[in-house]
Formats: structure tokens, C-alpha cells, sequence
């Protein structure tokens, strides 16, 4: 799935309108598990100048950032965390670690030759699944339109969640982002 979906469903799974710590901690357990690739991504393409061929074609699938996505999209690792968060009634460690959870859940079916080892450090086993959320060789063109699908009925549950602006307007932008990443995929791969 695209970033802002993961964001967009980790929130409206796991965010609470009495806690700005809930929903932050859900936001960030969305994100986290995408985190390093846009950090390596973009310190490859901006900083180091290395065409996107290169980083995607080749440091994308390097042992090194392997590794690095093995740790942040292992179940374990991330049912370790939510196991902790549980004997300790943490909320916001429950919201976190179950919006890691969500996100790789819903990733693990999605990736057809780009998925992640997801039982690391048991396994450095990588499904390929027969289905990509993005490429349409793999059936992208009905798995991104029930993704904007899904993601504009989680915008309205955000929506009659929170009766304030501020999490509208991160709704909003966030589905913003959605719809032109998805447009990406959808008519240029």
C-alpha cells in the first residue's frame, strides 16, 4: 500500500479523540515501517545524487537495506513491541505497535518481487505474492481502486471521529496525497 493509506488506516484503527498521544503514537506506528525507506531513498537521490535507477533498481534490493527493512516490517519484532505494550497497558505503545502491525499486514499480501522479509529474525523468507498494490502486471488496476476506496471510508471515520479541523486537514492532505500517489501507479506502471 501506498505511505499516506498506511497513515490514513493506522489512524482511523487506532487513533482517540481524547488522546493527541494515542493518535500521535498511531500515526507514527503507520509510518515507521516505510520510515527508513524514504530516509535512504532520499539521502541517495538528494544528497548523494544517485540516479533512481541505481537506488531502486539496485541499492533498493542491496543486502544492506534489506536488513534494514527486515528489522522495521518484522512481525516479531513488532508483536515483541505490541506484547510489551499490552503487560504494561501502554495506549499509546498498544496504538503504536498495532499500526506497525496493520501496516505490514496489509503489505505482506501486496508485494509481488519487492516484499520484505516480514518473519526476520526467525526467517529471511520474502513472500511473492501474486498480487502488487502497484503494479499492474500484477493486478495494481483493481487493487488501487479499492485502495482509494478504502482509504476514503477511513477519511470519513476520521472525519466523524474528530469534530476539529486539525485532524480534518490531515485527513485531507493526506488523501491529497493518496489520490496523486495512486494516480501515479495507477496510469504510469
Amino acid at each position: 500500500m501506498n505511505t499516506p493509506a498506511h497513515l490514513i488506516l493506522g489512524l482511523a484503527a487506532f487513533s482517540r479523540r481524547d488522546s493527541r498521544k494515542v493518535t500521535a503514537a498511531s500515526a507514527f506506528g503507520a509510518l515507521l515501517p516505510d520510515l527508513s525507506l524514504y530516509v535512504m531513498a532520499g539521502v541517495s537521490l538528494a544528497i548523494l545524487q544517485i540516479p533512481p535507477n541505481v537506488v531502486f533498481g539496485q541499492l533498493y534490493f542491496s543486502d544492506a537495506w534489506q536488513t534494514v527493512f527486515a528489522i522495521d516490517n518484522s512481525f516479531l519484532l513488532w508483536g515483541l513491541v505490541l506484547a510489551f505494550a499490552l503487560w504494561w497497558k501502554a495506549r499509546a505503545g498498544i496504538a503504536f505497535a498495532g499500526a506497525g502491525l496493520l501496516h505490514i499486514a496489509l503489505d505482506f499480501p501486496l508485494h509481488h518481487d519487492d516484499g520484505r522479509p516480514h518473519f526476520w529474525p526467525a526467517s529471511n523468507w520474502v513472500f511473492e505474492s501474486p498480487v502488487s498494490y502497484w503494479d499492474r502486471a500484477h493486478h495494481a488496476g483493481w487493487v488501487q481502486p479499492l485502495e482509494v476506496a478504502l482509504v476514503f471510508i477511513c477519511v470519513a471515520v476520521l472525519f466523524r471521529r474528530f469534530p476539529g479541523w486539525p485532524m480534518r486537514v490531515l485527513a485531507l492532505a493526506l488523501l491529497a496525497m493518496e489520490l496523486m500517489v495512486a494516480r501515479v501507479w495507477m496510469f504510469v506502471f
